[in-house]
């Protein structure tokens, strides 16, 4: 039976963020407890200004644009503007079920080979596999915040000798929730040799310096910026996200365009009409509040876990940490997180996952697993917030991360 399927694919397995998700259903399903640090997912609920938008358009059912709905496409043209100072005009910009889609339909159509620093995405080279483009890694450190350095890019760039390159950037990143200090650097070299570059911004709005950095800043030209409402808004079943493009790349978007006309042909009416508010709209206050509430939350895993026997760098942004469990008992990071789940509750992922070799003891863990709502009605804007707010909000994440911090004791 396996001819019946194209050998590229054979080499798939199913995300393993979803998969982990559905593994800790189960296991509570069976009246175990669960801390489920592996599943990344906002757990905020959306603004109300904006599900009223989405109720208040759920009569829609006509087609869109292929390209999406050209007040959103402004809309988000403007919010990069704004954030950037970057021109990426409407007419560059495509909206579509998902940034996870948009990157899909771009490995489907580009012609080249794919650079990738571990840790990356999940889905990254999955994807790169789907549309037959080879993958090559660079191992980032600690030490430069789990991002390559310049040299690192332009001697992986050399060993490869191809013309058409693109180099993916995400930061804040998925799995470390580090950012990238060293954007100017890395877009002096991805200039140099012309490379493209697919900066994944999903989680910008996340950023706890509060400053708003893209490496479109230094390197427009080549510079495509993926976002969506999937993570600050809280809407990643909603399924709207979008590729802006620069002018250089224009033959590119028609080919997505092309193949969004094949595949899904239109995103959700209704959610677009309600994109356009959430871009359109004043949520600073929601997202300063759920902002400090995960800074606060973030930083406390990192005070109760940090030791001689878990190293790990400070939350940057997003909602993860990325500690290392360094010991010889086992014999890769899948075993690890496997034993941890069975011996303590707590859900986490593989290093292994996120492109590092299967030997090196790191972990993903997600600090999302408390009621959102709750806490952010109680929360206020501000300062770190206080161990005992986290501990009534959260109180997942706090056993959680107890019961981790003793089982390292024992490594």
């Amino acid at each position: 039976m396996k001819d019946l399927t194209k050998k590229n694919i054979l080499k798939l397995k199913q995300s393993s963020t979803l998969v982990i998700n559905e593994k800790c259903k189960k296991l509570i399903k069976e009246g175990k407890k669960v801390y489920q640090f592996g599943f990344g997912q906002s757990p905020f609920p959306v603004p109300e200004k904006i599900v009223t938008k989405l109720k208040d358009n759920a009569h829609r059912k006509e087609y869109l644009p292929i390209q999406g709905l050209e007040r959103l496409r402004e809309s988000i043209s403007n919010d990069l503007r704004k954030k950037t100072g970057i021109s990426y005009p409407k007419e560059n910009i495509i909206i579509t079920p998902g940034s996870k889609e948009a990157m899909l339909l771009f490995h489907v159509a580009f012609n080249g080979e794919i650079i990738l620093s571990a840790p990356s995405w999940v889905s990254y080279e999955p994807q790169a596999i789907i549309g037959r483009n080879k993958v090559h890694w660079i191992q980032t450190s600690s030490e430069n915040n789990w991002f390559p350095t310049a040299k690192q890019l332009e001697k992986k760039i050399n060993s490869i000798r191809k013309k058409n390159l693109l180099f993916i950037l995400n930061s804040p990143n998925n799995p470390s929730g580090t950012i990238c200090k060293n954007l100017k650097e890395l877009s002096a070299v991805a200039k140099k040799y012309n490379l493209i570059v697919l900066s994944d911004e999903i989680y910008t709005d996340l950023t706890f310096c509060n400053k708003y950095e893209s490496i479109s800043q230094f390197y427009p030209e080549r510079t495509i910026i993926s976002g969506g409402l999937s993570k600050w808004c809280g809407a990643g079943g909603w399924r709207v996200g979008f590729f802006a493009v620069p002018d250089k790349l224009s033959k590119l978007l028609e080919n997505i365009k092309t193949l969004a006309s094949e595949s899904y042909s239109t995103v959700n009416s209704p959610a677009q009409f309600a994109a356009v508010e959430a871009y359109e709209g004043d949520f600073e206050d929601y997202k300063n509040k759920t902002k400090n509430i995960l800074r606060s939350v973030g930083n406390y895993v990192y005070n109760h876990l940090k030791s001689n026997k878990v190293l790990i760098n400070p939350p940057q942004g997003a909602f993860y940490l990325m500690p290392e469990f360094p010991n010889k008992k086992y014999k890769n990071s899948q075993k690890l997180c496997e034993t941890i789940l069975d011996e303590t509750g707590v859900a986490m992922l593989p290093a292994s996952d996120f492109g590092f070799n299967s030997k090196k003891m790191l972990t993903r863990l997600c600090y999302i697993d408390f009621d959102g709502a709750s806490f952010l009605k109680a929360s206020q804007n501000g300062s770190i917030l206080k161990d005992n707010i986290i501990e009534k909000y959260a109180p997942n994440v706090v056993e959680g991360v107890q019961k981790l911090s003793n089982w390292a004791k024992n490594l």
